[in-house]
């Protein structure tokens, strides 16, 4: 289990709300470009939270108002628009997240959280006890490349970071995520 949880949170709060008031210009700037980019700039999206419970994610809209809501693995590459494609490769649609974070619904370092419709991570999830933990922006998992497209690989290094949880790593984590290592959800290409 994740050691420290009360400084894990401490570290969360000073970290998550540093990061919003430095990068207020950012956000209102992404927020008025995703506006003129699809005019709905903000996606919310019900995601699995610990012990399973629903909460709603928060990101920048990098696809078309009507895709459907799957993985990003799923999801016709067509259906990402061209300022999203940008800050995808970036990872700036993530930055909204850290609204969940300062909210408690998630934490910084943590396995991503995935949608109640991907049954089979699920099932492997339960079978590691992954859910006993908060999701995150960031972890061994996205750090080390693996998406939710592999089920049981992914489910299995987040239960190897559960395991090996400290403050350490949490900052190693970090420190590595900043750094620009791991990699973004595929999407899928697809001929139209």
């Amino acid at each position: 289990m994740i050691k420290n949880n009360k400084y894990i949170r401490i570290y969360d709060l000073i970290i998550s709300i540093t990061i919003f008031l430095v990068l207020c210009p950012i956000f209102l700037l992404l927020f008025i470009l995703c506006f003129f980019d699809t005019r709905n700039p903000i996606f919310i999206q019900e995601r699995v939270g610990k012990n399973k419970k629903p909460f709603n994610l928060f990101k920048f809209r990098t696809m078309r108002v009507n895709t459907p809501s799957l993985a990003s693995h799923l999801v016709n590459e067509n259906q990402v628009t061209p300022f999203g494609r940008y800050i995808r490769k970036l990872k700036l649609d993530e930055l909204p997240q850290i609204i969940n974070v300062i909210r408690g619904e998630m934490s910084l370092i943590g396995p991503r959280p995935c949608l109640f419709n991907q049954i089979e991570l699920i099932a492997q999830r339960e079978k590691y006890k992954i859910f006993l933990v908060k999701p995150g922006i960031t972890g061994l998992g996205q750090l080390k490349g693996i998406d939710m497209s592999n089920p049981e690989r992914l489910a299995e290094t987040d239960s190897i970071m559960i395991k090996n949880f400290n403050q350490i790593n949490y900052f190693k984590y970090l420190f590595l995520t900043f750094y620009g290592k791991g990699i973004r959800d595929s999407i899928k290409t697809r001929q139209s």
